[in-house]
């Protein structure tokens, strides 16, 4: 091999010029960039490089001959043969190199460092691993340690748990037997108490009776010694009962007071005996503890009603049973009677609704005013600025119809955007609100669902709606979420445009589509009707530009108009709870401009616009009417179908969403009560329905709205759904709490549950469901109600035995020669005994027969001997029917 540079060497042993170089250096010889390598210098260098890695040098350091000879033997085999065997012969010799001196002593020398080297290494790694182990050992230790610790003190806090458990639980008792004891001692001293008093007053009643029985009978003595009479008669007769008259007066008196206080004894003294005692002393000792009479200008002029007074009373939505009974002036224990008498039980401090205790009010003969008590809401909408002018505005389209019949596929061919496939399952779930600028002017277009669960949905977009397009296929016709959409518009009022969708299909049939809407009210305009229809396609775009002028004609037709300055007012079209964001709203501007950092009330929420963004994600600062944006900045997720208002006080709007969050909270409780009140009686008498409990969250509030209206829909009378909690957002640890302590199922629509609920849900092992179309929850949920109904139980004949002669047996009784004619008969299966086809018998047999052997069953066309048990009057011509009960599944 020719001499190379150091360049070309390193490029083919595919290394560096300066490595090169260094192991050059290494190895003893030194080299430079651009100088030459001969053989010797690269054997150098292999040998230099082969030790450092731990091999030979390139010289081999012993040598191997081996040399082989063959030789054929001559060996006698049987029957006079030889046979010739080949011996081969191997010799081998080896010849080692021995080193030099010097080498062999630096060979040696390198074997020991290597030794050493290894037993230090070997040395390293067991103490290493002996610390290891060490510290292994003595976090296991700790371990132990700590959790012994753990243990103790929990069995400790335990322990001391225990004990004050009892302790509360002893006192308690003790606490519970001293208030009983004391209550007994009061009630036993209050009963000797008025036994005491009751005798204090007999005996106060005998005394003072006896003493005028003495007092008349001196004077009856005198008078007859003196021959002497009063000189009236009523006189006479007035001393001689007034003492007891009075004493009947006093324990009359006393017994109104309750014995509250012990009236004054009467004089019960023996009356001096004068001689010369005349008729007008003896009238006035008689009558000196008469009450004296108070004088006419002194009494007070009122007199009892002859008739129960009408009073004017005023009833807010809510009211309790005290401040009706406060207003009607009668005592609250009145009011219970007559809500008794109608079936409702209450408390005195009950809350009660509106239209009960309008009912009440009137029957107990009273009459009523009903009011709303929103004087704060009217104050804060008073602050709003006067009406400005009036300026034209775009018109806001509803695109309604039948579930895939392409209203999202129509709008986004309008919007050039492709939506549709976003959504699950192919339907729209949410409503979408988009504005698109035509060259007459922008539309602004709202999409609803089709699905039949979104009923609510779609009539909040009727209503916020100027013109509603009416989305109908031409293969399909007219379907019901069609008709529905058509009940909504004409409800609004609002006028409707047909867009006679896939007509690019071969079956389309646009004439179907007019001669059914027809039917409905809605005649086109080729027919002498005032709708116009326009037949588009989606797919293809055929159509499209029609449908806008169409739009913008009708919308021309209405002259709509609205107030473009000033505080703007608006409608919540759908609402979630963001995860990053907190609360977002879309809203559609009706009418005033609506500005960033505004202050809003919307519902029960309110706060100020931090964010405004349009359909596309895009930030906006303002927003006019026609104009839907997303807000953010709300205290909480309002109710799709809410009214916005921008007001100018913060504290007052926050007065006002306060005040209508207790307003509703108790309207909803009393309308509960209500509910409760009036079914009690009828949930007693129907018995135990099963329920089925559902915690419902999803991601936006109209597809709450739409589920739990479907949900309440499937209610039977024998399995009613509850659904004890909903909202929207993530489930959360709440949620999965609620749904644990009520046995209840969570469904999740489009949302997930947070790590703590997820761990609730293990450990109490409940069922948690994910959907993300609508369809699918429905069905899964009826399977559940399905499951949870009653089983249904049926008898079902599975033979029929002719009797031919009856046999009787001392030991067996009657056993009656059969023919089984239909079915097969079965020893363990109940059985019916027929005569005429009239039931005389059911019972069971107690012997089934065969010949002299007992079987289990006979089939149709064979004899049997059967015995029926506890029945011994089976004639010939019977008929004896085998039946079994099965149970059947019940759907809903």
């Amino acid at each position: 091999m020719a001499d190379v540079t150091i360049e070309k060497l390193a490029s083919d042993v595919n290394t560096t010029v300066d490595r090169i170089i260094q192991q050059f250096a290494d190895a003893g010889i030194k080299k430079q960039a651009g100088q030459m390598v001969n053989e010797e210098e690269k054997k150098t260098l292999l040998d230099h490089l082969s030790r450092a890695h731990g091999g030979q040098s390139a010289e081999p350091s012993k040598l191997t001959l081996v040399r082989k000879e063959k030789t054929t033997l001559s060996v006698a085999g049987g029957a006079g043969r030889n046979r010739e065997i080949q011996v081969e012969v191997r010799k081998q010799k080896t010849f080692v190199k021995r080193p030099s001196g010097e080498e062999a002593a630096k060979l040696a020398e390198e074997e020991r460092i290597a030794a050493e080297q290894a037993a230090e290494a070997a040395k390293r790694e067991q103490e290493r691993l002996a610390a290891e182990q060490k510290a292994k050992e003595e976090a296991n230790r700790k371990a132990k340690e700590e959790a012994e610790r753990k243990a103790a003190e929990q069995k400790k806090r335990d322990e001391a748990k225990h004990a004050q458990l009892m302790k509360d639980r002893s006192e308690e008792a003790a606490r519970r037997a001293a208030k009983e004891e004391a209550k007994r001692e009061a009630e036993r001293i209050k009963a000797q108490q008025e036994a005491e008093l009751l005798r204090k007053i007999e005996a106060e009643a005998k005394q003072q009776a006896e003493a005028a029985r003495r007092l008349a009978e001196e004077n009856a003595e005198r008078w007859a010694k003196e021959e002497t009479k009063p000189a009236d008669e009523a006189d006479y007769h007035l001393t001689s009962n007034v003492y007891a008259k009075q004493a009947e007066d006093e324990v009359d008196a006393r017994e109104e007071r309750g014995g509250r206080r012990t009236a004054k004894k009467a004089p019960a003294g023996k009356a001096k005996k004068k001689d010369d005692v005349d008729d007008k002393d003896a009238f006035n000792r008689a009558n000196r503890h008469k009450k004296k009479k108070t004088p006419a200008s002194m009494q007070h002029g009122f007199n009892k009603p002859a008739q129960p007074v009408e009073r004017e009373v005023k009833i807010g939505e809510t009211i309790t049973v005290a401040e009706l009974a406060s207003k009607m002036a009668v005592k609250a224990s009145e009011v219970i009677k007559v809500m008794m008498k109608m079936g409702a039980m209450a408390t005195i401090n009950q809350v009660i609704d509106q239209e009960t205790a309008a009912i009440v009010c009137e029957e107990m003969g009273h009459k009523f005013t009903l009011t709303k008590e929103n004087e704060l809401e009217e104050a804060v909408m008073s602050d709003r600025e006067g009406q400005g002018e009036l300026e034209p505005r775009a018109p806001v389209v509803t695109v309604m119809g039948h579930v895939d019949h392409g209203k999202t596929s129509t709008l986004d061919y309008i919007r050039k955007a492709k939506v549709a496939a976003g959504e699950a399952g192919g339907i729209t779930q949410h409503i979408g609100a988009y504005h698109v600028e035509t060259e007459r002017g922008m539309v602004t277009f709202l999409d609803t669902p089709g699905h039949a669960a979104f009923t609510s949905m779609r009539a909040r977009g009727a209503k916020a709606t100027d013109i509603v397009v009416l989305v109908v296929a031409a293969d399909d016709g007219v379907m019901p979420q069609t008709k529905e959409a058509i009940q909504h518009a004409k409800a609004a009022g609002v006028p409707l445009v047909v867009a006679v969708n896939k007509m690019d299909k071969p079956d389309a049939d646009p004439d179907r589509v007019r001669n059914e809407l027809s039917q409905y009210g809605v005649i086109s305009e080729e027919w002498g009707g005032d709708t116009q229809f326009v037949p588009i396609s989606a797919k293809t775009g055929m159509g499209i530009d029609d449908l806008l002028e169409a739009i913008l004609n009708q919308a021309e037709l209405l002259e709509l108009k609205a107030v473009k300055k000033g505080l703007a007012r608006g409608v919540v079209i759908e609402s979630r709870l963001d995860k990053g964001r907190g609360p977002v709203a879309s809203i559609l501007v009706q009418e005033g401009t609506l500005q960033q950092g505004e202050i809003v009330l919307c519902g029960f929420e309110y706060g100020r616009v931090r964010a405004m963004r349009d359909e596309n994600g895009k930030e906006i600062k303002t927003a006019g009417p026609s104009i839907p944006v997303e807000i953010l900045g709300l205290s909480g997720v309002p109710q799709a179908g809410d009214e916005v208002t921008v007001v100018k006080d913060e504290r007052k709007a926050r007065e006002v969403a306060l005040y209508r969050q207790g307003k509703f909270r108790d309207v909803k409780l009393a309308r509960q009560q209500k509910s409760k009140l009036e079914n009690m009686f009828a949930n007693m008498s129907e018995g135990d329905v099963a329920e089925l409990n559902i915690v419902l969250k999803a991601d936006v509030q109209g597809s709450v709205e739409a589920i739990s209206e479907s949900l309440s829909r499937l209610s039977t009378d024998e399995v009613k759904i509850k659904i004890i909690g909903s909202g929207v957002g993530g489930i959360t640890e709440t949620d999965a709490t609620l749904a644990a302590a009520s046995s209840a199922i969570i469904i999740g629509f489009n949302v997930r549950a947070e790590g703590t609920a997820r761990k609730i849900i293990e450990e109490e092992n409940l069922d948690l469901r994910y959907y993300s179309i609508i369809y699918e929850l429905l069905d899964e949920v009826r399977a559940a109600m399905t499951g949870m109904l009653a089983p249904e139980f049926k008898q079902q004949i599975i033979g029929l035995a002719q009797v031919r002669d009856v046999f009787r047996s001392p030991k067996f009784g009657a056993i009656a020669g059969c023919m089984v004619t239909e079915g097969i008969i079965k020893r363990n299966a109940p059985i019916r005994v027929l005569r005429d086809n009239v039931v005389i018998f059911e019972g069971e047999l107690e012997s089934l027969r065969r010949f002299k052997d007992d079987v289990s069953e006979v089939r149709n066309g064979f004899e049997c001997g059967i015995g029926v048990k506890n029945y011994n009057d089976v004639r010939e011509g019977d008929q004896i029917e085998v039946f079994e009960v099965v149970q059947v599944e019940r759907t809903l």
